[in-house]
């Protein structure tokens, strides 16, 4: 089935691979498709981008047509599913997760949302009511730029209520998180603690006694202690992140390393093996492209010399590096100072000699390098080591990806597009930092944020993603983020930096074909075609037919992966 690639055209207008017309059951004389999917489709192929219905055939797209023709197909034991006023699309795939972390944060304490640092209180006070002492309580996800002032939490707020628990509570963009009195002690952190290269210990600025606050890698400090999840756990959480994506019609997920650093080299393959084993098991819902730490590159080219890259549901696909910290964490890396804070520039928190080194070496290992960068200045000098390494090995097809790439300068955004880099980016960032943005960098800076526009009529490869669990899983808040550009404080009903805004299909291309190319998938999904993979989602509404301001009310009727119904709704 997996080798069906060619297309030949049917009478009636229907689309069927030459392959299929040879196979039982797939042609009018000789039998049935094993599902039909009747509604508007839309294709994902520029030549042909609407359909009235899909067949699949085992775990393939048998055909893709009109209504009529495609009918022809249906037999007595196919099963046949009607969109009704909704819309058919390619199964979504989101370029930038960080999938067992999801998992183990949809059953901890989640903090997104607290308005206030009393309600931030109340919901640790209730979770660490629940649990035994001395276990650790983790996850999070807080942002202090939605309180009255916007203070950064400090140990004393949650102290009197985790007295039996340590806490290490990362905000929402992962760049820094809050420990309480025991899980500093637990890590010897005090006073006399001294800094933490690309990271921060905050302090009190009349003490110098640690707050809890700890940003990049100084959280390592803390990290360390916290005992690491058995495989049982870890194979718990991979099982309901893949249930969570497929409820929201994910079907791929590019899932990268969380943070640099020897912690994250273990994070990475604790993933790997917990995706192994649900692949050796049978019981895979997402297909995952896999990006271990950029560090570890060696040890990744060892792996895929030994054992090859894997398959089309689980792949072995590269390395994932880290520039600078985040916006919302002051460590996003500029050329000039923030403005809310004159005497921080961000931070470097991989440096740049170990960064050309490994960036390197990993390209001439043959190894797809992806890089997180969001500064300016971070931007311009992975831009700058991806140039110099490119020509350095020669043209091969190399596929580099700037993860997040949130600043851009104008002769960035060129040279990106004409060196051929992709842009992993997350739209639903753009709703959440536009509150808050101008005040940290100004407003001449913040015209050069998620600049989605500007990258697609300059020739970049747009591909979008969540960053979850640092934004939400659901690439349809995400297109909703795009087109609109609407802030989640309502105060852009018009689109913050509204030049930016991209269209609904501009929006579905990023989300499927684009995010196809990005992981070396683009012959077997992102489009509906014959021979392609059987992944689709089933929306409730039909995307290009309603007002661009009620596209974060669509939902996800149904997920197919592999022919497969995984998730459904009425």
């Amino acid at each position: 089935m997996r080798a069906m690639q060619s297309a030949c055209l049917l009478a009636a207008g229907v689309w069927l691979s030459a392959a299929c017309q040879s196979m039982p059951g797939l042609t009018t004389a000789s039998g049935p498709a094993d599902l039909v999917i009747y509604g508007r489709v839309w294709t994902g192929d520029s030549a042909k981008p609407w359909a009235q219905a899909v067949a699949v055939a085992g775990d393939t797209i048998a055909a893709v047509g009109d209504s009529a023709a495609v009918s022809e197909l249906v037999g007595s034991r196919t099963r046949l599913i009607h969109g009704g006023k909704g819309m058919v699309a390619p199964g979504f795939m989101d370029a930038h997760v960080h999938l067992l972390a999801g998992g183990f944060h949809i059953a901890r304490v989640d903090l997104r949302g607290a308005s206030s640092p009393a309600e931030f209180i109340t919901r640790i006070k209730q979770h660490a009511a629940k649990l035994p002492p001395g276990e650790w309580i983790e996850g999070g996800s807080w942002d202090h730029e939605a309180w009255p002032g916007a203070p950064l939490p400090e140990r004393g707020w949650i102290d009197s209520v985790t007295a039996k628990n340590p806490v290490f509570l990362n905000r929402l963009d992962g760049h820094m998180a809050l420990a309480n009195s025991a899980a500093l002690r637990l890590a010897q952190i005090t006073r006399a603690t001294k800094e933490i290269e690309g990271g921060t210990i905050v302090r009190d600025p009349k003490t110098g006694e640690p707050t809890g606050v700890l940003k990049e890698n100084a959280r390592d400090l803390v990290n360390r202690v916290i005992p690491g999840p058995s495989a049982v756990q870890s194979d718990s959480a991979l099982a309901r992140a893949m249930r969570w994506a497929a409820s929201h019609g994910v079907t791929a997920v590019a899932t990268v390393s969380d943070d640099p650093g020897t912690l994250a080299i273990a994070g990475s393959w604790r993933e790997l093996a917990a995706l192994k084993r649900a692949h050796r098991s049978g019981t895979m819902l997402t297909r995952v492209s896999v990006y271990v730490s950029l560090e570890a590159w060696r040890a990744m080219a060892d792996t895929l010399k030994a054992y090859g890259p894997g398959d089309d549901w689980l792949r072995a696909a590269g390395v994932k590096g880290f520039v600078d910290g985040s916006l919302g964490s002051t460590t996003a890396l500029f050329y000039q100072p923030y403005n809310d804070a004159p005497t921080a520039s961000g931070l470097l928190v991989t440096p740049e000699d170990s960064l050309r080194a490994w960036i390197g070496g990993a390209d001439s290992a043959g190894l797809q390098v992806v890089v997180h960068a969001i500064g300016e200045r971070a931007n311009g000098l992975l831009l700058d080591i991806y140039d110099s390494v490119a020509k350095a090995h020669g043209p091969r097809d190399r596929r580099f990806r700037i993860e997040h790439a949130q600043h851009l300068r104008r002769g960035d955004i060129l040279q990106l597009a004409r060196n051929g880099v992709m842009a992993s980016m997350q739209p639903y960032h753009a709703l959440d930092d536009g509150r808050w943005a101008e005040k940290r960098i100004g407003p001449e800076r913040i015209k050069n944020m998620y600049a989605f526009r500007t990258l697609l009529d300059n020739g970049a490869r747009l591909g979008f993603g969540s960053d979850w669990t640092v934004a939400p899983l659901d690439p349809l808040l995400g297109i909703y983020a795009a087109v609109t550009r609407r802030t989640l404080d309502g105060k852009h009903p018009n689109g913050w930096v509204p030049e930016q805004k991209i269209t609904v299909e501009e929006a579905l291309q990023a989300y499927t074909s684009t995010n196809a190319w990005g992981v070396h998938a683009e012959g077997s999904r992102g489009k509906l075609a014959p021979g392609y993979d059987a992944d689709l989602v089933l929306l409730d509404q039909d995307l290009t037919a309603i007002p661009p301001e009620a596209l974060e009310r669509v939902a996800v009727r149904a997920t197919i992966i592999g022919g497969k119904v995984v998730f459904s709704k009425p």
